[in-house]
């Protein structure tokens, strides 16, 4: 950094403070009891303004630009317009000592030794407030919200918009040392406002607003005066009793000075947004000074170093774009960095980093060595084990103890130096000096190598890849190349600022100057193309660019240096520009070239590149061949020129090299049929066969499918044509070649069927099958088409098919979720084995589900399935009679505990008390053995206990109760169940006459809980129980005597033999008093006279045994139709006959399933179902 002096003046008076207008256009200075106003492009004084009668000492101008302020020793303050004209003045009871605007509401801040104002322009009073110590000071943070108050006294008063103090800072000491400048830091990038505070303890300090202290304070070793801040806040200005003003980073530490001066500095501004400073002294000079900041940086391949905020560094990866910042916290002299080094000079040390790994992407530096020395030097370079200081003619070599090693004198100043690599230790310098000398030193050796001596001095120098070529900048911007070796001069071009050898490639090298970037390869004219800044790397296709700060890299194509090789037929160095970086179709220029030049290695790297398998197909057949001993360039230049679509120069070449054949192959698979025939002139007619069959073959091929089919059908190739129509998809032609075709030619009249399937045009491929009567193949037709009708139409007529169409068709349903068809079609197909499994499943699923009902229908269907096979197969008959009882019973436990479950699981009960109660009786009656899946003996005794207790059984509520405390109850029922156990202890200890159930065989009353089960105690008669309700029915169960058939049995029953008179005269007709009355003789003895069943009732029981109740045929006879119902089992089971005891009351069966229901119960659940509630049968189907 460096002050340059734009302009400077002198007043004859001190100068206590200046301000800038916020667009930088006018400076105005507080100088004696005037106001000076300056421009500040050229130090022109524009008016002198005249209106305080003593000193001035304060000068501030609002941030809009509209007015601005100045305070005087007469207390008072004067408000001026932007046009310089006074418009306001008011007075404070104390001398003026510091004005600030307010940034955001403009409104005025003047502070004199006792107190402090408010003023705003809508306001007509201004709002004082007194202070307890002269106010030296004053700033107001970005926000506007809090106004710092500097103190004599050495504290810092923080206040509001209002004047009322919100923070106090005292630091220690403060009382002996004045506070004599302070400023808020106006970047808007930081987090918490920062308060610069400079005293006259000769200290700078930072606050934050809440009073806190930022790091520690700085010592300056002189009084401040004034301390004010760049506009984006990166640096600090201050000067003071040291006669200069120093720039400071934002943290405080000190970069350099800005001009020294001949006495004390009052005050220093910049100019916003910018870098020229204004500095008013003690002695009335104003001097005006531009920055300038240098270009502190090092580069080497592709890092890139570069100093950042004076005392940062940031490496950044130029391929990568990555970044890292290195804070230094001291001003950065000098940066030099070399492979995975990176040296850092500051003010009193070097510090040497070094990279944490090897990786080429690595950006993590640590701190490898310090040499802890202050040294001068113009030029620092980095090598692997030493640091190089250039100081004018002298080089001096260090290594990283600082132990100086090696140094060189020059005959003249140096002006370029760059570590050219080499093994570590013994690094190659590439040294430029100011008489045109250029020189070769290692690092190791004391003897300098003169490479070569120019009468113009040297700019910039670099050295191509290999070390042969050396090129130089000089200083009359002339680019000139020099032959290492030789010393001779190759070539020389105008316009260059700097210069740089590509890397990668020996002969190629880029050259900037004049807004043009220049690319030179070999000794071919330059190419040229627009690029400001300075090329000072070029690595590939990338060239690496300063312009003003920062560095980019430009990707720069390689075109033209390629196309410039390609015209001198140089196909290896073209390539290996190639390679660098150019387009895809420079690429295949460069492919198509070289293979014209029948150049075929580097044709094949270019083909390669650019995945271009055809030509490397050609190529490596053009090698194969020559591998065999070809060698007639001719033939294949000819194939190159086939190859690229010239084929009439190919066919020349075919001809002229006696390969007519292949120029005729060739036209005939362009489909130049007509160069073809033109070639052939009037030739064999095999070969006009050969070409109409080409020709259909090249139309399929090229995407003209429908003149390809055309031709087949006309050359009689039937199955092509049809395999391109069914590819296509074109129905229309295929049926028309199946039509014509003959029955006899099955396997086109197949392929078409097949086609005619794939595109869903089922009709015909049914057609073309009964055509070929292959009558298997349309069953699976109408099978995969999922036309059932069909299907089972056809395998009626071929029952051989059955198979095919059921099995699949079961298949499908079960797919689709339809098990309980699927198993009735697996059924249908003879598959038991697959339909018992269905139904298997089903059922299981149901009970774990907890759908009862439907595993009890399930049951029902596994035990007819079982009855089924029992038919069928007579091994299998005993084992499928004993499944079918066992799923008959399972099937009425389900269908029974669907009740009690969601009686139990379910809010609202669905059923009377009486049918529960019965339901749970039957249900722990048939659980004598074993308890089913899914069955909870739990809610049945629970269910019971309960209508037992509601129906006045409490005998069997406490039974209930008592035998569930034996079981594990559900944590639901628990309090319930304990409830009932100790409030049925209150109840009577007997059951309710109304609810014990009687034997119609025998008359006698069971009781309620019965351990034989479902049976009567004293006959052993099985009760026969309402599939609703589960109430005992009057019915009886006879058998046949020996001998009689069932169809015999019917037949007698059938004959509604009359009965004997004694029967009929049981009513009786009297007539007494007037009255007419009709009388039953209700004798039982009598009717159980006359009616031959009820006497076999009559025989006397009371065994262990059940005697079952056998008829003969005279007994057969007597029955009444209506009082005997049966249930017709089909074979291998008997039939069974019940017989009713009362007839009157009506008992309705279904014919399915052979349950039994009183006929209301059966009618009122068939109009809720629309089906039998047991075995789901369709009341609209006929009784099977």
């Amino acid at each position: 950094m460096r002050a340059a002096l734009t302009w400077r003046d002198k007043a004859e008076q001190c100068i206590y403070d200046l301000a800038f207008k916020p667009d930088g256009t006018q400076l105005i200075i507080a100088a004696g009891n005037r106001l000076l106003v300056y421009d500040t492009s050229d130090g022109t004084l524009i008016q002198p303004l005249k209106g305080h009668k003593d000193t001035v000492y304060c000068v501030a101008y609002a941030k809009d630009g509209k007015r601005f302020a100045s305070g005087s020793a007469d207390k008072s303050v004067i408000i001026w317009t932007s046009k310089l004209e006074g418009i306001l003045k008011y007075t404070h009871n104390d001398s003026i000592q510091c004005v600030s605007y307010n940034p955001v509401t403009h409104q005025l801040a003047s502070c004199s030794s006792s107190d402090f104002g408010l003023w705003s322009p809508e306001q007509k009073s201004v709002s004082k407030h007194k202070s307890s110590s002269k106010i030296t000071c004053c700033s107001w943070t970005n926000d506007g919200q809090y106004l710092a108050l500097g103190m004599f006294n050495g504290i810092v008063s923080i206040r509001n918009k209002n004047g009322e103090e919100k923070v106090k800072i005292e630091r220690p000491g403060s009382s002996l040392s004045p506070v004599w400048s302070i400023c808020w830091n106006p970047s808007r990038d930081e987090h918490n406002d920062v308060l610069a505070v400079a005293d006259w303890g000769q200290r700078l300090s930072f606050f934050q607003l809440s009073g806190k202290q930022i790091g520690k304070d700085r010592v300056l070793n002189f009084d401040p005066c004034c301390v004010s801040y760049f506009s984006k806040g990166e640096y600090i200005l201050m000067g003071g009793s040291d006669k200069q003003v120093s720039l400071y980073t934002k943290d405080g530490v000190r970069l350099g000075t800005i001009g020294d001066q001949s006495s004390w500095v009052w005050t220093c501004k910049v100019k916003p947004d910018s870098n020229y400073v204004a500095i008013g002294c003690q002695d009335g000079t104003i001097s005006f000074y531009q920055l300038i900041f240098s270009t502190v940086h090092g580069l080497y391949k592709d890092r890139y170093a570069y100093r950042d905020s004076m005392t940062d560094v940031i490496v950044q990866h130029l391929i990568t774009e990555q970044k890292v910042r290195i804070k230094c916290r001291e001003l950065v002299k000098k940066i030099a960095i070399y492979k995975n080094r990176l040296a850092i000079q500051l003010p009193e040390k070097i510090l040497i980093y070094e990279l944490y790994s090897d990786d080429s992407s690595d950006m993590h530096y640590r701190v490898k060595e310090k040499i802890a020395k202050k040294f001068e030097c113009n030029l620092l370079v980095v090598c692997s084990d030493h640091i190089i200081l250039c100081q004018e003619k002298r080089l001096q070599c260090l290594s990283f103890n600082g132990v100086k090693e090696r140094e060189w004198l020059m005959e003249s100043l140096i002006r370029y130096i760059k570590v050219i690599g080499g093994p570590s230790g013994r690094e190659g310098l590439l040294v430029g000096l100011k008489n045109g000398q250029i020189l070769k030193i290692f690092v190791d050796n004391l003897f300098a190598i003169v490479l070569l001596k120019q009468s113009t001095a040297v700019r910039c120098l670099d050295m191509s890849a290999s070390r042969n070529k050396l090129a130089v900048v000089d200083e009359n911007d002339t680019c000139l190349v020099y032959d290492i070796h030789t010393k001779e001069l190759l070539f020389q071009e105008p316009n260059a600022n700097s210069v740089a050898w590509n890397t990668q490639c020996e002969d190629m090298l880029c050259f900037s100057g004049g807004g043009y970037l220049n690319i030179k390869a070999s000794n071919f004219p330059v190419h040229q193309q627009k690029l400001q800044g300075f090329v000072v790397g070029y690595n590939g296709s990338k060239i690496f660019c300063l312009h003003v700060f920062s560095m980019s890299a430009v990707e720069v194509p390689q075109s033209a240096p390629m196309y410039q090789y390609l015209e001198r037929k140089m196909f290896k160095e073209a390539y290996q520009i190639a390679c660098l970086g150019v387009t895809d179709t420079d690429w295949k220029e460069l492919a198509m070239e070289a293979l014209e030049g029948l150049e075929f290695e580097t044709a094949k790297k270019a083909f390669t590149r650019v995945r271009d398998l055809r030509y490397l197909e050609l190529i490596s057949s053009i090698e194969e061949r020559k591998k065999r001993g070809e060698s007639n360039n001719e033939l294949f230049l000819a194939d190159v020129y086939a190859y690229q679509g010239k084929f009439h120069e190919a066919a020349k070449l075919y001809r002229k090299s006696g390969h007519e054949s292949l120029a005729l192959d060739m036209y005939t698979d362009l489909r130049m049929f007509d160069y073809a025939k033109d070639f052939l002139g009037s030739g064999d007619p095999k070969d006009t066969k050969m070409l109409i069959t080409k020709q259909a073959d090249w139309a399929k091929n090229i995407n003209e499918p429908k003149a390809a089919a055309e031709m087949y059908i006309s050359a009689g190739e039937h199955m092509k044509a049809i395999e391109i129509s069914g590819d296509h998809g074109w129905v229309d032609m295929l049926i028309d070649i199946a039509r014509k075709l003959d029955k006899a030619e099955r396997e086109p009249l197949s392929k078409c069927a097949y086609y005619f399937k794939r595109l869903d045009n089922h009709g015909y491929a049914a057609e073309t099958y009964m055509k070929i009567g292959d009558l298997k193949a349309l069953v699976h037709l109408h099978v995969e088409t999922q036309r059932w009708e069909e299907a089972f139409s056809l395998s009626e007529k071929h029952p051989e098919f059955k198979d095919d169409v059921y099995v699949p068709y079961a298949q499908w349903l079960a797919e689709n979720d339809r098990f309980e068809e699927a198993q009735k079609a697996f059924h249908k197909a003879g598959r038991q084995s697959e339909a018992v499994k269905v139904l298997e499943q089903l059922t299981h699923n149901a009970v774990v589900e907890s759908r009862f009902n439907d595993a009890a229908y399930y049951y029902w269907m596994l035990s007819m399935q079982c009855l089924d096979i029992a038919q069928e197969n007579e091994q299998q008959k005993t084992e499928m009679l004993q499944k079918f009882h066992h799923f008959q019973h399972l099937a009425e436990l389900y269908h029974v505990y669907h009740s009690i479950h969601r009686y139990t699981e379910e809010p609202f009960s669905f059923h009377l008390p009486e049918t529960l109660f019965n339901i749970s009786r039957f249900l722990l009656h048939s659980l004598t053995k074993e308890t089913p899946l899914g069955i909870s003996k739990v809610n049945t005794l629970f269910a019971l206990a309960k209508q037992s207790k509601a129906l006045g059984a409490y005998k069997l509520a406490r039974h209930a109760y008592d035998k569930l405390q034996g079981l594990q109850i559900p944590a639901r029922f628990q309090k319930s169940i304990e409830l009932g156990s100790l409030t049925i202890r209150s109840k009577p200890f007997h059951d309710s006459e109304e609810l014990v159930p009687l034997c119609y065989r025998c008359s006698t009353n069971n009781p309620l809980l019965n351990n034989l089960g479902n049976v009567c105690i004293n006959c052993r008669q099985p009760f026969v129980f309402s599939a609703s309700s589960y109430e005992v029915l009057h019915l009886v169960e006879f058998y046949l005597e020996e001998g009689i058939t069932d169809e015999e049995a019917v037949a007698l029953i059938d004959l509604e033999a009359p009965r004997l008179k004694k029967r009929e005269d049981k009513w009786q007709e009297m007539a007494s008093d007037g009255a007419q009355t009709l009388r039953f003789d209700d004798n039982t003895d009598i009717i159980e006279e006359d009616d031959p069943f009820t006497a076999k009732l009559s025989f006397e029981q009371g065994g262990s045994e059940f005697v079952p109740v056998i008829v003969n045929r005279a007994v057969l006879r007597s029955m009444s139709r209506r009082d005997v119902l049966i249930k017709r089992w089909p074979k291998p089971l008997q039939w069974q006959y019940f017989r009713s005891l009362l007839p009157d009351a009506s008992i309705t069966m279904c014919p399915s399933c052979f349950q039994m229901f009183h006929s209301e119960d059966y009618e009122l659940l068939v109009l809720q179902h629309n089906c039998c509630p047991y075995c789901r049968r369709r009341i609209d189907e006929s009784n099977q």
